[in-house]
């Protein structure tokens, strides 16, 4: 992964004419999930060193994390420094994680550009941009399709100056949305494959 070869194979894949003949070069769709770290939560320990001892062998030793506050700023994994203490919503268990992204084309659905950050709350928003901005370097507006994470007025207005146009999901927690309500349905992959248009989940 450190010499970017899962890139160099896909876009060697994406440049091979059959696939190129597959792909829309104005629709696409954007989403990110969550990748659990390889890393033990009991490496999670606090940078101040007190920790509790390893155990023979060179196992993390035992600890007990029952109510104490765990965060990234303070108590970081020593297994894989660069993973997040992250959870995925409300109610759920926070992980030692990443975050992988994927842009997808919507005539057949297949996955176009790819990359992994740290997790974040803002991190599907940030990684999608520059994955559609050379996309978007042509005269016609191209759409992109994202679920209710995307929707942040400044993520739906860097995609309006690069002439993209989105298709946000409404957020209906409680706060304003940043979602367009002015914009033609988008195509989806199935509806493209029948000859037929439907609206997108924004």
């Amino acid at each position: 992964m450190e010499g970017d070869i899962a890139a160099k194979l896909l876009s060697a894949v994406l440049a091979q004419p059959r696939v190129k003949r597959l792909l829309s070069t104005d629709h696409f769709s954007v989403d990110g999930t969550l990748i659990e770290a390889w890393a033990s939560m009991k490496s999670f320990k606090p940078k101040d060193g007190d920790e509790p001892p390893a155990d023979v062998g060179g196992r993390n030793g035992e600890a007990d994390f029952r109510g104490e506050r765990r965060s990234n700023d303070t108590q970081p994994s020593t297994t894989d420094p660069e993973a997040r203490l992250y959870r995925k919503g409300p109610g759920k268990e926070a992980k030692l994680c990443f975050m992988g992204h994927a842009l997808m084309e919507n005539r057949n659905a297949l996955v176009v550009d790819a990359c992994l950050t740290q997790a974040g709350g803002h991190a599907e928003r940030v990684a999608a941009l520059p994955m559609i901005e050379p996309r978007a370097d042509r005269p016609q507006a191209i759409m992109l399709g994202a679920d209710k994470a995307y929707d942040a007025e400044d993520f739906v207005n860097e995609l309006r100056s690069m002439n993209a146009t989105p298709h946000v999901a409404e957020n209906t927690s409680g706060r304003s949305t940043a979602a367009p309500r002015d914009t033609p349905d988008m195509p989806s992959a199935s509806a493209s494959a029948n000859g037929s248009r439907k609206p997108s989940a924004g």
